[in-house]
Order: C-alpha cells, then structure tokens, then sequence
C-alpha cells in the first residue's frame, strides 16, 4: 500500500472502535482526516448513532462539520469515551511525539479527560527511542521566546521556531508559538526531558505524550496491527 493507503486502512480500522452514543475526542492531522471520512460513513450507514465529537482544532472541527459529524466541548461533555489521534513517532513502550501538526495542547487536554487513547500511524513512524526522526515540539508563550531557546539547548536540543509558509512564526490555534527541538542521538530520558518542561514557565505544552496510548493501530503494507500496551 502506498502511504496514503496506509492512512486509509488505519483511519477506518480506528473507526471501528466507536460505538452508538460514545463521545469522541478528534484529532488532528492528515491520518485523522482519513478517520472522519469513516466516522461519517458509518452514520450514513447506520452503524453508529448518536455521538459527538470533540475536536482538537480548528481544521479538524471545519472538517467535521462539512461531514455532518456532530460536535460538542470540553464544557459540554468533559469526559470523552475514547480518544482518537494520529503521532509523528511511536517507540516500543507505547509512548508517542505529537505536535508537528501545530494542536499538541488541545491534543493534550482532550487525551487527559478520555477513558482510552488510540493511537493511529504507519509503520514508519515506529521508532526504538524517541526524538530519533521527528523534532519534539514545544509550545511556548511568546513573551518567554528568548528566554527558551538557552534554556532548551540546556536540556540537549537544538530549538528551531516554527514558521508558517509566510515566513512568519507559526501560531496555534490558542496563539502560541512552537520551538521544534530535535536531539541529535533522540530522547535518552523522555520522563526527564517531560518533567522539566511542564516546570519550566512559559512552556504551554510539548509533544511528549507519555504512558497514555492504551493502543497503537500500525498500518504496513499487509494490514493493520494492532499493539497494547501492557495491563490496559
């Protein structure tokens, strides 16, 4: 399967999980947009009735909508059913690098109030330590730009500020801005690494989403796989 098949088989095998009246956390990215084509296909087709959706962007949402998904907030229902998003890297213990598609803090929030996080990739995005292809993403207050960059390359990375196709620094939807860091031998200690910058001030979020994926679906070039992590 070329990649985009990829993308495909596993937005639709993820599709699978949601059952009639489950509120659903939406992720962000282009496997995410393969899964909302089949979410709307099977309440065309009557597979699944009465759920919700709760989007992790404003392209996401936008998508949703011309799709005829219903969608509500975190102020509307605060805790998800199941969460349901793509990553930029997977290692073995589950763990994952999101955020190069620019959501990483709503991502975040939405997987915190979900009872299961699904993670949907191909296998190229399987790694043995984090950090090794994908840069980590960091979003930070824009006040705190100065500051960060020394206190980054402090922890070993080499921050580079993310631009959108202007030029201009990219903002999040919550207008923040993103230091991609990238590790020249990748993450020798993510638990670390994740620590510091959730005590660091001015660091809104990073892409490190640690001990939350209760399963991973890979597509390859046979099928779709499916990895648990272990007691979930």
């Amino acid at each position: 399967m070329s990649a985009e098949e990829q993308k495909r088989a596993v937005g639709y095998r993820a599709a699978g999980y949601i059952e009639n009246g489950m509120k659903v956390g939406l992720g962000t990215g282009s496997t995410v947009r393969w899964l909302l084509e089949a979410i709307a296909d099977r309440r065309t087709a009557g597979e699944i009735r009465d759920i919700v959706g709760v989007p992790t962007s404003d392209d996401t949402a936008r998508r949703a909508v011309a799709l005829g998904i219903p969608l509500g907030t975190l102020e509307d229902y605060p805790e998800l059913d199941i969460a349901l998003d793509g990553a930029d890297e997977v290692d073995p213990d589950l763990d994952v690098i999101k955020g190069l598609g620019g959501a990483l803090l709503r991502e975040k929030i939405v997987v915190m109030t979900a009872a299961r996080f699904v993670v949907l990739v191909d296998e190229s995005k399987l790694v043995d330590r984090l950090g090794q292809k994908a840069p980590l993403p960091v979003e930070i207050d824009p006040f705190s730009l100065g500051a960060q960059l020394p206190f980054l390359r402090r922890l070993g990375a080499d921050p580079v500020l993310r631009r959108d196709g202007n030029g201009n620094a990219f903002r999040t939807d919550g207008g923040h801005i993103i230091l991609d860091c990238r590790f020249a031998e990748g993450i020798s200690d993510a638990a670390a690494l994740a620590a510091a910058l959730d005590a660091r001030p001015g660091v809104m979020e990073h892409g490190l989403f640690l001990d939350v994926a209760t399963r991973v679906l890979v597509a390859r070039s046979g099928g779709v796989d499916v990895l648990e992590r272990a007691g979930r």
